[in-house]
C-alpha cells in the first residue's frame, strides 16, 4: 500500500477490521462515553513543542529540523539501554541533542547527511558505540539520515523547503511524500488486512505545524484529518485508564519486560486498536456536544503518559524504526 489522499481513511477502517478480529486486545466499547467525559478537552494546555528541547529558529532551519528530528523519532524499544539526559525521556534526550548542533552548527546539509557515520551519530547523541543496543540504534539512526539526505537532495534540489512547499498545504500529500522513503514506510499486516500506519510521516506534518504554524511551510488545511501517531505510549494510556484490555498472556509478557515482535499480531492489534478507540472517542465526545480531533487527542494521551503513575507501569516496547 502507498499513501496517497484518501489514505487516512484507509486507516480508520483498516485499524477497525484489525480490532474486530483482534485476539490479543479488546476495545472497551462499555467504557468510552464515561472516559470521553472525563477528558480535559477544555484544559488550558495546548499543543506545543518544548522550546529547550527543540529547535525554534528561521522558518527554513526550523522546517529542517522537525524533518530531521522525525526522520530519527523512532527507537523506544531501545531507550531503556539509551544514555539520557538527567530528568528527560529518551525522545527529549534525542531531540535536546539535536536541537543543540543546530543551534551551535545550523542545519545538517543533505550532502552532510549523506556522509554521516554510526559515530557521528554516536558522538552527536552522546551514545557509546560498546553498548549494543545503543549501537543498533546509532546504526539505525545513521542510516535513516543519510536516507533523508540523498531523498531531499535527489528529488528537491537539495531543499527541506521544497519537499514541504510540494505537499501543496495538504499534510496527506506530505504523507505520500515522506513514505517515499523506507523507513517511513509504516505499513503492518494482521491476518488479511494490511495497515498503514504511517506514524512518522503523519507527526511529521503535526509538528510542522505546531513549530511553524504562522508560516506557508507550517501550513495544512486538512490536520483534522490525521489518525493518532500510533506508537507505544498513547496505547499504554488508554490501557491504563480501562479504554483497551489486554489479554492475560499479553499483559504477562510485557509487565516482565519481554520484547513484542516488530510486525507480530500483538504488536499490530495494539496500535491498531489505539487507533480505532481513539476515533470511537471523537465519535462520542462529538455526540456530547465537545468535537476534538484525533490529532488533539493524541497530545492529551501522550502527555497524559509522562505523569509518574503511568511511567511506573511497563508498556510493550518493539525494536522498530516506526516508533
Amino acid at each position: 500500500m502507498t499513501a496517497g489522499h484518501g489514505y487516512s481513511r484507509q486507516v480508520r477502517e483498516r485499524c477497525a477490521a484489525v480490532a474486530a478480529q483482534a485476539d490479543w486486545v479488546r476495545v472497551r466499547h462499555d467504557r468510552l462515553a464515561a472516559y470521553a467525559a472525563s477528558l480535559p478537552l477544555d484544559s488550558d494546555a495546548v499543543p506545543q513543542l518544548d522550546p529547550e528541547a527543540h529547535y525554534l529558529g528561521s522558518p527554513e532551519a526550523t522546517a529542517a529540523y522537525i524533518l530531521q528530528l522525525d526522520t530519527i523519532n523512532f527507537g523506544s524499544g531501545y531507550f531503556p539501554h539509551l544514555a539520557k539526559l538527567p530528568g528527560r525521556s529518551g525522545y527529549l534526550t534525542i531531540a535536546t541533542h539535536l536541537a543543540n548542533h543546530f543551534r551551535r552548527h545550523g542545519p545538517f546539509s543533505p550532502r552532510q547527511l549523506e556522509k554521516l557515520t554510526v559515530t557521528d551519530c554516536a558522538e552527536l547523541f552522546h551514545q557509546d558505540l560498546d553498548n549494543h543496543p545503543a549501537s543498533e540504534l546509532m546504526w539505525l539512526f545513521t542510516t535513516a539520515l543519510q536516507d533523508l539526505g540523498h531523498f531531499v537532495r535527489q528529488r528537491f534540489a537539495g531543499s527541506y523547503s521544497r519537499l514541504i512547499a510540494s505537499a501543496r498545504a495538504c499534510s496527506q500529500r506530505l504523507v505520500e511524500i515522506l513514505v517515499g522513503m523506507r523507513m517511513f514506510r509504516d505499513v503492518a499486516r494482521h491476518k488479511e488486512v494490511e495497515v498503514p500506519f504511517f506514524k512518522r510521516a503523519q507527526l511529521c506534518a503535526a509538528d510542522l505545524a505546531l513549530a511553524l504554524g504562522d508560516t506557508p511551510l507550517g501550513t495544512f488545511r486538512d490536520l483534522d484529518e490525521l489518525t493518532i501517531f500510533a506508537d507505544n505510549l498513547v496505547p499504554h494510556v488508554l490501557r491504563v485508564d480501562g479504554v483497551l484490555e489486554y489479554s492475560p498472556d499479553l499483559a504477562n509478557r510485557i509487565a516482565g519486560g519481554s520484547l513484542l515482535a516488530a510486525g507480530s499480531a500483538e504488536e499490530v492489534e495494539i496500535r491498531a486498536c489505539a487507533v480505532h478507540a481513539v476515533e470511537l472517542l471523537c465519535a462520542e465526545l462529538a455526540r456530547q456536544g465537545r468535537p476534538t480531533t484525533a490529532m488533539r487527542l493524541d497530545y492529551l494521551l501522550w502527555n497524559r503518559g509522562q505523569q509518574p503513575h503511568y511511567k511506573a507501569i511497563p508498556r510493550h516496547r518493539t525494536c522498530t524504526v516506526f516508533y
